[in-house]
């Protein structure tokens, strides 16, 4: 194998594979990159058994080959080489090492045999359809806060995607909960979606995929199985296993009598919650929301620090039922306002219910928060 590319490129292309090799494994093949020319293209794919991501590039192709490498150290000394530099690399076959040259510097680098490589690409993938990565970004972005990260209830580490109807419309629906709150999201049914099982995709799989969409605007190519789901964006394609458990039936926690309606500015109140929240460094102390009409007190104490109160008005919110005091986390409530562009609405049923929170002016996104103890 040899060939040459610019080394913005090949530094792009080893960004996206080397962040799925884990650091600490005891499987050294996994810590490498494979580097495959062929018919002058490039592929570099790296794996950790759970993802895979594989990406081409255009390069100069002397020589069709293939090899593994050390994804971290190969990575290093591209990001080190000066801006411009054309990068020559070669691998003239067997246990020989991996020539890489660029200017005046040159290194050789221990490979490892591709024969040992796993491959993550083989079994169908029976369901396809495409959706925009701006859709897809929104569904990650305000479900993925949501994600437990409790390894002992494995089947809620990631985000339940599937499709669902909604008020006689078919949805591709995003949920994820760690107990304490919910996030439901939905985007129109992509056509060729409708067939999709219930897949629940993995934490890192979802951290991954999001870093890949920042550089994407068309749309994305998503294939899937009960059991692998696929991602192609662009030049970047990314495989995974899903999650092998049941998700819980998050309808049944929705509540759907929650008539106490209060509508608040969610600059507003976003500050006025850290505001009130710095009172103390406990990130599980509650904050108290005690609504009556027109009037707000958001509030927090803590034996150590005092205590700190502000009051939001009339013009700043509305709220037109019976008073009501209840309490939730400081950062569970900034969560999922920070997933709000507009006004914010909570619906209650009492200080001990599970309270439903909205943009005002958005109905594809809700929200689930358990209160707390005041």
């Amino acid at each position: 194998m040899k060939f040459k590319a610019d080394r913005a490129i090949l530094l792009k292309a080893l960004a996206h594979v080397q962040s799925v090799v884990e650091k600490r494994n005891t499987i050294p093949i996994l810590a490498n990159v494979m580097i495959a020319a062929r018919d002058g293209r490039l592929t570099l794919t790296a794996t950790d058994m759970e993802i895979a991501i594989v990406e081409e590039m255009a390069a100069t192709s002397m020589q069709d080959g293939a090899c593994t490498a050390p994804a971290a150290t190969l990575y290093e000394i591209v990001r080190k080489l000066p801006d411009g530099a054309e990068i020559q690399l070669d691998h003239p076959g067997g246990e020989a090492q991996l020539a890489l040259r660029a200017g005046r510097f040159a290194t050789s680098l221990v490979v490892l045999p591709t024969d040992d490589f796993p491959s993550m690409t083989a079994g169908a993938l029976p369901h396809r359809f495409s959706v925009s990565a701006i859709a897809l970004r929104g569904l990650i972005d305000r479900t993925r806060f949501a994600i437990s990260t409790e390894e002992t209830r494995y089947y809620l580490n990631g985000i339940y995607l599937h499709a669902a109807e909604s008020d006689g419309q078919k949805v591709l629906r995003a949920v994820a909960t760690d107990g304490h709150r919910l996030a439901r999201v939905e985007e129109p049914l992509p056509a060729g979606a409708g067939s999709m099982p219930g897949v629940i995709v993995p934490r890192k799989t979802v951290a991954e995929l999001r870093k890949l969409l920042d550089e994407v605007s068309g749309d994305v190519d998503v294939a899937l199985s009960d059991t692998r789901i696929q991602f192609k964006a662009g030049t970047v394609t990314l495989t995974s296993k899903l999650i092998d458990g049941t998700f819980p039936e998050y309808d049944r926690v929705i509540p759907r009598d929650n008539d106490k309606v209060l509508r608040v500015g969610k600059k507003d109140f976003a500050e006025a919650v850290a505001r009130v929240s710095a009172i103390s460094s406990e990130r599980s102390r509650p904050v108290k929301l005690a609504v009556e009409k027109n009037l707000l007190e958001i509030s927090a104490a803590s034996p150590e620090q005092g205590t700190a109160r502000e009051e939001l008005d009339e013009g700043r919110m509305s709220y037109n039922s019976t008073p009501l005091e209840i309490g939730f986390q400081a950062r569970y409530l900034n969560d999922i306002t920070d997933q709000i562009a507009g006004e914010v609405e909570f619906r209650f049923s009492d200080g001990a219910a599970p309270t439903v929170v909205q943009d005002a002016a958005d109905s594809s996104a809700l929200y689930v928060l358990m209160p707390m103890r005041v």
